[in-house]
């Protein structure tokens, strides 16, 4: 049975498929082999990101990330959340769709296995998936912005002190957060650091923003869901400045009095998934409820 719902939103046409394959794991040739030639007994042409091909000393011809994100018809990305997330932030300005396989044990990202490739590319091309659009945060600093996928976190500089932050919504203060730093989250990224700060689980779907604080000094702050309605802002109130990393990729380095802002991105993650993707499976089976 086709996918009805949201059916508008599908690729029309796959003619081309871009792979990215996880960094340092050469291995992975006969993984890409075996994807290489489920698309091509479809007429897919394959293009494979450079620094992939050069991993795995793939001798026909590779591509920039630019190359695969004007040109695909979508990405697939190989090897678990952490290189699906990669993927998605490359990918973000140019709105091609991303499926992320995974290697491992299910993934809260990812949920395809090499295995199940053949039969879920039969699944595609009759149009029985979905395409997720998932939030994004927009940040920025003066005069540099920037997107998350999964949080951006406000960090002290120094391990020997804490800091402190001012936080404002629309322009007025609302809380002040002294501790080891704070993240913001959105709706996917809540099962990635926010998880483990013992914030809240909120569905991938969901437009919200989560403030965690980080080893509070106060006993009083707690996780915070946010509408994405509001402009947060966060000032430094520390003489050393702090850190602002982006899905623990990117890091800025900012000075006292100054201020990140974050409000919801405009651009959207597109995930492609199953159509009978269950987030609530992957959460019973990834934390082990009722075991």
């Amino acid at each position: 049975m086709k996918n009805s719902q949201n059916n508008n939103l599908l690729i029309k046409s796959i003619n081309k498929v871009g792979i990215v394959l996880r960094p340092d794991s050469p291995k992975l040739v006969k993984e890409f082999n075996h994807i290489k030639k489920c698309l091509s007994q479809k007429n897919i042409e394959v293009v494979l990101e450079t620094n992939s091909a050069a991993m795995i000393n793939y001798s026909n011809a590779s591509y920039t990330m630019e190359y695969l994100c004007k040109h695909s018809d979508f990405i697939i990305s190989v090897g678990g959340d952490g290189t699906l997330l990669s993927v998605i932030r490359e990918s973000i300005n140019y709105g091609v769709p991303v499926l992320g396989i995974n290697l491992g044990n299910l993934g809260f990202l990812t949920d395809i296995k090499i295995e199940k490739f053949e039969d879920f590319l039969e699944e595609i091309l009759n149009q029985n998936y979905r395409i997720d659009n998932r939030m994004m945060i927009e940040g920025s600093i003066k005069l540099n912005s920037f997107n998350a996928f999964n949080d951006i976190v406000i960090s002290r500089k120094s391990i020997s002190s804490m800091i402190k932050i001012n936080a404002y919504i629309n322009g007025k203060i609302f809380n002040t957060y002294y501790g080891d730093g704070i993240v913001i989250s959105s709706p996917s990224g809540s099962t990635a650091y926010n998880l483990s700060l013992g914030g809240p689980i909120v569905y991938p779907l969901t437009e919200a923003f989560i403030i965690t604080p980080i080893a509070s000094h106060s006993l009083t702050q707690r996780p915070l869901v946010m509408p994405v309605e509001f402009e947060i802002e966060f000032e430094i109130v520390d003489s050393q400045g702090a850190v602002v990393i982006v899905d623990g990729q990117d890091i800025y380095e900012i000075d006292e009095k100054q201020k990140v802002k974050i409000k919801i991105s405009q651009k959207k993650a597109k995930m492609i998934h199953r159509l009978d993707r269950n987030f609530f499976e992957v959460l019973n089976e990834k934390l082990r409820w009722g075991n």
